[in-house]
């Protein structure tokens, strides 16, 4: 995917996220388990399937939770292609964004 892609993808991305799309924050995933469950559903959307990714994910499009975590501090964020690594996901993150598969 080129950089002009990227943008406008990630552009796309803040769009659905700004127009109110409700996605599954919680439950966080506490275990192992519970974060391979969510990887697993990911696995079951048709690859371009944007929205259903952003809703499993639990996406938000501001930093989240008490210690207001974002993406810019996951250890999937790759910082200078403002990008999640997570091969599940694999979309263009806003680093101060926010998903329930955060880690760090």
């Amino acid at each position: 995917m080129n950089d002009i892609d990227k943008q406008a993808l990630l552009e796309k991305i803040a769009w659905i996220l700004g127009d109110g799309l409700e996605t599954r924050t919680e439950p966080f995933p506490a275990t192992e388990r519970e974060f391979a469950d969510i990887l697993s559903e990911l696995r079951q959307l048709a690859p371009d399937d944007l929205e259903g990714k952003l809703v499993v994910g639990g996406f938000t499009d501001h930093p989240y939770g008490p210690e207001k975590q974002r993406c810019m501090e996951c250890m999937y964020y790759l910082v200078h292609r403002r990008w999640c690594d997570l091969p599940e996901l694999a979309v263009p993150v806003d680093p101060d964004w926010w998903c329930r598969l955060w880690r760090i």
